[in-house]
């Protein structure tokens, strides 16, 4: 299993368009085979923070993920190209 948490950080004046964008990349992402788990979130204190905790099966799996059209149109298209920053942290489960 492949787990990680990405923390990405917008501009006021971009968070209703990154909440449609985020919402329509969960969704897609949410139906690829080797997806266990796609689940966005805002930071409850910080709106222009979006968390996004996801498990893939595998490496295949996440490589595949980051292949996909919906990943280089939502993904690489808008979020990376609007995002003032980012923090990836790759997780390993305990159990």
């Amino acid at each position: 299993m492949v787990s990680f948490v990405v923390w990405f950080k917008f501009a006021p004046e971009d968070r209703e368009e990154i909440a449609d964008i985020v919402r329509h990349l969960a969704d897609a992402s949410r139906k690829e085979p080797g997806c266990v788990s796609y689940i966005p979130h805002h930071v409850q204190d910080d709106p222009d923070t979006v968390m996004i905790y996801e498990q893939y099966r595998d490496d295949a799996a996440l490589a595949a993920h980051r292949a996909s059209p919906h990943f280089q149109k939502y993904g690489v298209g808008v979020l990376l190209q609007k995002m003032r920053e980012r923090n990836l942290q790759n997780l390993v489960a305990l159990v």
